[in-house]
């Protein structure tokens, strides 16, 4: 039976870049960071990867770990920075926030690029923003706690 998501992860052509965002922005707690050589067998199995190494960091939030990958092997493709969210795929991951416009305003000072400034979706408040690398993540904030369809925007 499945218990619930544990982590999401992201590949990154620089991790201490991803890491610092996460963290330092989004206060994400760093839990660990590891790496693998060239020819960890176990890993390129699970992975479906051929002689891969990588730099790993995990982080976590209240109820979200977030994984992140930075690969030196085999070479990663990179990814647009402006793909758009109807690509298939990984489209945002989304974190629930107290006060939106807050976390809104620091983060565009500290030159995070947001699509639009929060909106109201009547209950919930949210935008969504880009990180260093392009990928896309969702600021929404629960104001009608009592309506069932707020928790699911």
């Amino acid at each position: 039976m499945i218990r619930g998501v544990h982590h999401v992860a992201i590949s990154t052509p620089n991790l201490n870049r991803l890491l610092a965002f996460y963290r330092d922005q989004l206060g994400f707690e760093e839990i660990q960071q590891t790496s693998w050589p060239r020819g960890t067998g176990q890993i390129d199995r699970v992975l479906a990867l051929h002689d891969c190494s990588a730099r790993q960091a995990m982080l976590k939030t209240s109820n979200l770990c977030l994984e992140l990958f930075e690969f030196a092997s085999p070479e990663p493709a990179p990814m647009a920075p402006d793909r758009p969210v109807c690509n298939h795929g990984h489209t945002h991951i989304c974190m629930d926030v107290t006060d939106i416009g807050e976390v809104y305003n620091r983060l565009l000072a500290a030159g995070v690029h947001f699509h639009a400034p929060p909106q109201d979706f009547g209950g919930v408040w949210a935008t969504y923003a880009r990180d260093p690398d392009g990928n896309v993540f969702e600021l929404q904030e629960i104001v009608a706690e009592n309506d069932p369809a707020a928790l699911f925007h």
